[in-house]
């Protein structure tokens, strides 16, 4: 019986960039292919040719051993392809029923919406694969993994038998990550195919049947879990080895740079997320933020970072209260910020990298001379930035919001670690980046606490926590559950604090947070700190 699907020859050229190479791929039915490779590999653009959203130049595609002429996603999805992109593709204000039937509608006489025939449907999809969605949520409240669900279902509905998955856990926590590969063995055991593209070695060798790596636009190779391991992978994937772990010092910790008091944050929605904590980070340290995501790290960050502001509280950097301080103050103070959403809060997405280079710096000198800006300056910068970091684009003045997201992610870090900086916020800093580019960040983190930077690192991956930080810090609930030493502590201890339990010896330190994600008291909704001037707003400098 012939695959699902084969690619042969495809071969995709962009001015200065060769794409895709000669590359050849093979679906058998029923099976998750994982597709490997690093951030400007290649991978999701053979994706995007596969579902009509580029032509390639050459090379042939074939399904259930039919040649096709893929021109559009509509002949991809009429041929039984789909694609859940990296950045989802929803309504935020339509309720699940209306962004799944978008562009495929159930009618009723005189051309009524059947927004009840579609829910049915969807009720019925969403039991078959075990999704677990209810069509009449609005987008915009459900959760991210939630709401990938609904990208999957929005495939399922129109009869989709191969299923692209880009990037899928790049925003999922470990938990919704989990739930995703029971749904996605519910969809192959049920005679779906899977196209799994991921940067995560654990994740490939724990739910693929299949893995193939692609490197600088070729193919290098396929294998199988059961021949391969994390350093084969990474191995393949970069071209060399690389090491998989953390070789750090011991800390030699300085006077305190940032300190927190009794801070209190609320919410987009007047909850409150962040209730009452305190906290240092010295010179020469990196201090983890541990905990699943939701539980007040992102209010956190956005309040210490100035895009935010507290209820009450106090945050001081370098002894300068900051509480309410704008960005560019609190930059200008010598901090740096690698936000959690790069798109939201990082990038201009339609500048060029020369632009979003020197956000925050393209008014002082060498970039300005007065008003008038220096481009020759800027643009040997983003050039240098560029080559340092390894930051696979055609050209410094290609736009940020055309590059992969992992690239996205170089440029932010670049811009943010290529000048002197005292104190650092890193919030998921290796989210969707390659195991070289990981790599590369962990040292830049620890050569910064080496050289006396104070590092805040907040991240939903145990596994970086426990490898770069000095002392770790547990959020539950919008409260510190406890500070433990990274060293002394294990990743079930650790594991276990993210889950709300706390030692017998060490409960009485710390009373837990009996009202989280509680609504703003009515002295704190009396206060403008607690309305809408504290909500989230795109990062400007």
């Amino acid at each position: 019986m012939a695959p699902v699907l084969e690619l042969r020859g495809i071969t995709k050229r962009f001015p200065g960039v060769l794409a895709n190479d000669q590359i050849d791929l093979t679906l058998e039915k029923g099976e998750i292919h994982a597709l490997l490779g690093e951030n400007g590999a290649g991978k999701t653009t053979l994706m995007n040719i596969l579902y009509g959203l580029y032509q390639p130049d050459e090379g042939e595609i074939f399904i259930n051993g039919e040649r096709k002429e893929i021109f559009s996603p509509n002949d991809a999805i009429e041929a039984g392809v789909g694609m859940v992109h990296q950045h989802f593709m929803l309504i935020p204000v339509f309720t699940v029923t209306e962004n799944v039937f978008l562009g495929d509608e159930a009618t009723r006489m005189a051309g009524l919406l059947d927004r009840n025939q579609a829910a049915e449907r969807i009720r019925d999809l969403s039991e078959q694969y075990k999704l677990e969605v209810i069509p009449e949520a609005l987008v915009e409240n459900l959760p991210v993994g939630v709401q990938q669900r609904v990208e999957i279902i929005k495939l399922l509905y129109r009869s989709a038998d191969i299923l692209i998955l880009d990037e899928p856990t790049a925003v999922l926590t470990p938990q919704e990550a989990d739930e995703l590969f029971k749904i996605m063995r519910s969809l192959t055991e049920q005679g779906k195919s899977i196209i799994f593209i991921t940067h995560k070695l654990r994740e490939v060798l724990d739910v693929a049947d299949q893995i193939s790596v692609i490197r600088r636009g070729k193919m290098i190779g396929s294998t199988t879990p059961k021949e391969a391991n994390q350093q084969k992978l990474a191995s393949m994937m970069v071209g060399r080895d690389v090491d998989l772990t953390v070789d750090k010092t011991v800390a030699q910790p300085g006077d305190a740079v940032l300190e927190v008091k009794d801070l209190v944050v609320a919410n987009d929605e007047n909850q409150v997320t962040v209730d009452g904590i305190s906290f240092d980070v010295c010179a020469g340290e990196i201090l983890g933020v541990a905990g699943v995501q939701g539980n007040g790290q992102t209010e956190l960050v956005r309040a210490v970072t100035g895009l935010k502001s507290a209820i009450s509280g106090s945050i001081e950097l370098l002894g300068t209260d900051i509480t309410h301080s704008s960005p560019r103050r609190i930059t200008e103070l010598g901090a740096a910020h690698i936000p959690e959403d790069r798109q939201e809060d990082g990038l201009v997405l339609s500048y060029p990298l020369t632009d979003n280079l020197v956000l925050n710096t393209y008014y002082q000198a060498p970039f300005a001379k007065g008003v008038v800006l220096q481009d020759e300056a800027i643009r040997e910068t983003a050039e240098e930035r560029i080559k340092e970091y390894d930051v696979r684009t055609p050209s410094a003045m290609t736009t940020a919001g055309s590059l992969s997201g992992g690239n996205q992610q170089k440029v932010i870090v670049a811009r943010e670690l290529s000048r002197p900086i005292k104190f650092l916020v890193a919030a998921q800093p290796t989210r969707g980046l390659d195991v070289g580019s990981i790599e590369y960040i962990h040292g830049q983190l620890i050569d910064r606490r080496d050289k006396g930077v104070a590092v805040m690192l907040v991240s939903t991956e145990l596994d970086e926590i426990m490898q770069l930080s000095d002392r770790i810090a547990v959020m539950y609930r919008g409260e510190i559950i406890d500070v433990v030493s990274a060293q002394d502590t294990s990743k079930e201890e650790v594991g276990l604090l993210m889950a709300g339990v706390k030692s017998e010896t060490k409960a009485k330190t710390k009373k837990q947070s009996s009202g989280s994600n509680k609504k703003v008291s009515s002295s704190r909704k009396s206060s403008p700190k607690a309305k809408k001037n504290g909500s989230s707003r795109k990062k400007k400098s």
